[in-house]
């Protein structure tokens, strides 16, 4: 543990705040929707989930040990806010829907989620540094950011290595790319900011 590190404390909130907004709120977003037949909520909730699996990604190369985890996860909180208010047919027909606890919940939360990507995206930008240099990973200013992960490996896979849980990442983040590239370069040409397809 890496106690002489000043924001410590701050990580840890970050990765206790990021489990709330990105993983939490979110699925009991989808069951809500889904028990009410929410379509369009689903719909966008289905492309978040696609969006912010980066995270997950992000996890595996952080145990892993790469240095490319620290570009991906300023990445994820990009794309995440994107994610959410990209589709023009969704926000409209969103902004249509009549008021009711699950909208208000569902708003609320792409807001605060919102907030909250682009603050720390913003504030993850001075570690980047920790990407591009092999000694600087290893020191505790990086290495702080792979205590919360470590952990989440003893609970969930106490019997994989790390290297192993780092190809999954590795292998997980080219999917990704080449989905996403995919959609920039096809998908968006033809659907524009529209989530049905035209």
């Amino acid at each position: 543990m890496n106690n002489e590190v000043w924001f410590r404390p701050l990580v840890w909130m970050d990765y206790r705040l990021a489990i709330l907004f990105t993983v939490i709120i979110p699925i009991i977003l989808v069951v809500w929707a889904f028990v009410q037949k929410a379509e369009t909520i689903q719909r966008l909730l289905m492309i978040y989930w696609r969006v912010s699996s980066l995270l997950a990604i992000t996890l595996y190369l952080t145990i892993g040990g790469f240095g490319v985890s620290f570009i991906s996860g300023l990445m994820a909180r990009i794309l995440i806010p994107i994610s959410l208010w990209f589709w023009v047919d969704l926000n409209d027909e969103i902004d249509y829907q009549p008021n009711s606890p699950l909208k208000l919940l569902f708003t609320s939360w792409r807001w605060a989620t919102s907030v909250y990507c682009i603050l720390g995206a913003l504030a993850f930008i001075p570690f980047l540094v920790c990407a591009f240099s092999g000694s600087a990973i290893a020191t505790p200013y990086c290495a702080v950011w792979s205590e919360a992960p470590l952990l989440f490996k003893d609970y969930f896979h106490a019997n994989s290595k790390p290297a192993f849980l780092g190809f999954l990442g590795i292998v997980g983040l080219i999917i990704y790319v080449l989905y996403l590239t995919y959609f920039v370069l096809v998908k968006l040409g033809k659907q524009g900011r529209s989530a049905t397809p035209h």
